[in-house]
């Protein structure tokens, strides 16, 4: 069980490195402060498309991460 679990940390934790660099950059740069910061209208807006899958795999990554954390942990403690 610890092996599977130890697997399973490992596996995950690649994927969601992979997930977060796959995730567009939402960078001011020195453009911005060139243009008056005119680009931040558009900021708010919902994500939408390829963004939005790619929050959505991230929390679903990570709360896969968090709960075999947990399991590791109570299996080991046992």
């Amino acid at each position: 069980m610890y092996n599977l679990l130890m697997t399973i940390i490992l596996i995950v934790s690649v994927l969601i490195i992979i997930a977060v660099m796959m995730q567009p950059s939402k960078t001011n740069d020195a453009m911005s402060s060139l243009t008056g910061g005119a680009d931040d209208l558009f900021a708010k807006q919902k994500p939408r498309g390829f963004e939005a899958f790619m929050q959505k795999v991230t929390v679903v990554l990570g709360i896969i991460f968090f709960v075999a954390a947990l399991a590791l942990a109570w299996y080991s403690s046992k």
